[in-house]
């Protein structure tokens, strides 16, 4: 009898702790949610010009992080890539650098945030 009372109450805190924890990483991050709302005012960019804008106004995050949260916003849906470019130049890693433009996606949800408006009205007065 003892042995079942342990089996049930065992189920029941399966059970129970399935539905509160969830594994892995959650869905979402507030890196990806700042990066959705400097795109919405910026339209389209490029991961380092969005990862200069991100480094003034939001804590300080690598830009490898950012480049990972790019990637992963267009897997989510949140992001796409709108082009990608091939430009020529005199780089420290060769003659050529790859842009990938990215814009919002249909899953985006963009809360218009302030400082990030104001900040684009400042950066497009200059």
């Amino acid at each position: 009898m003892n042995y079942l009372r342990f089996v049930e109450e065992k189920l029941i805190n399966l059970v129970y702790s399935e539905r509160i924890m969830v594994r892995g990483r959650p869905p979402s991050s507030p890196i990806r949610k700042n990066i959705i709302e400097i795109l919405y005012y910026l339209h389209q960019g490029y991961g380092y010009q969005i990862s200069k804008i991100y480094l003034e106004l939001f804590p300080k995050v690598t830009q490898r992080s950012i480049y990972h949260h790019l990637r992963m916003g267009v897997k989510t849906r949140e992001l796409i890539v709108q082009e990608v470019k091939q430009e020529q130049g005199d780089y420290s890693w060769g003659s050529t650098v790859e842009k990938i433009i990215y814009a919002l996606g249909p899953g985006a949800q963009p809360v218009g945030e302030k400082r990030v408006k104001e900040y684009m009205d400042r950066i497009k007065k200059n």
